[in-house]
């Protein structure tokens, strides 16, 4: 019979939002049999691992793979914004900084929020798991699900569970948690498909609008993907003072 070892575990930061509330911001013990890799205990603990930036065991940034040694320290953290760690982890081959999304079937509302604020985000409401998981790893997207055991899927290397119900405190997390203020782009992105918008002549489009619409209106922008047209209307007024809101406030 093999000998049972055992491990001290530490979380940080909104990593502690995945464990019971007994167990947040405490050193916990991890039993084992064997040599498992340290994805393995972290998963068990509850923390999905597209949450993960760095694992330092003994002081030393170790990868998913690491076997587990018998006394090991163990510190998990979460993705940094804020500086870089790039030279420190080792779970990746590169970290994915590139800020384009793919969301779940419960995010529909945050989509297209982050569409309006130009943010490349992918969305159905047909979307299953494994197409959501598929997507991410061909296309090196990253998740955003309010389930989180989508985010145990091998194939998902970045993803985040967004712990917010609200679509508005929804937005303020993700704008918040992957730094993107100084990236917001409004009206870049076609609200329904997530094309890329760009300006047309309204003499090119004149036989697709309606005649007050023709009579009002003078400037006019299609997606180049989809062909919907948007124009300067009174809702448009409204959205781009919900996205002036964010580009004051400061970065």
């Amino acid at each position: 019979m093999s000998r049972e070892h055992s491990a001290e575990f530490r979380f940080y930061e909104e990593l502690n939002d995945f464990l019971p509330p007994p167990l947040r911001k405490r050193t916990l013990e991890y039993r084992f049999n064997g040599h498992p890799g340290i994805k393995d205990p972290i998963e068990v603990f509850g923390i999905p691992h597209t949450e993960v930036e760095l694992i330092i065991v003994n002081l030393q940034s170790v990868g998913f793979d690491y076997p587990l040694q018998a006394g090991d320290r163990v510190a998990v953290y979460p993705m940094f914004e804020s500086f870089d760690v790039t030279p420190l982890v080792r779970l990746r081959e590169a970290p994915l900084r590139r800020t384009a999304f793919v969301l779940d079937v419960n995010l529909g509302k945050l989509a297209r929020r982050l569409r309006l604020l130009g943010f490349d985000a992918l969305y159905s409401n047909r979307y299953h798991d494994s197409e959501i998981a598929d997507i991410a790893a061909g296309e090196k997207r990253i998740v955003l699900t309010r389930d989180r055991r989508l985010l145990y899927a091998k194939r998902i290397t970045h993803g985040y569970w967004v712990r917010s119900v609200e679509p508005q405190r929804q937005t303020e997390e993700i704008i918040r948690h992957f730094d993107l203020r100084r990236q917001i782009n409004p009206f870049a992105r076609c609200l329904m498909c997530n094309g890329l918008m760009k300006p047309i002549a309204k003499a090119d489009i004149l036989d697709r609008l309606e005649p007050k619409t023709r009579r009002y209106y003078q400037e006019f922008f299609t997606c180049q993907n989809c062909g919907k047209i948007y124009w300067e209307g009174s809702h448009l007024e409204t959205m781009r003072k919900w996205c002036e809101g964010w580009l004051d406030q400061p970065a």
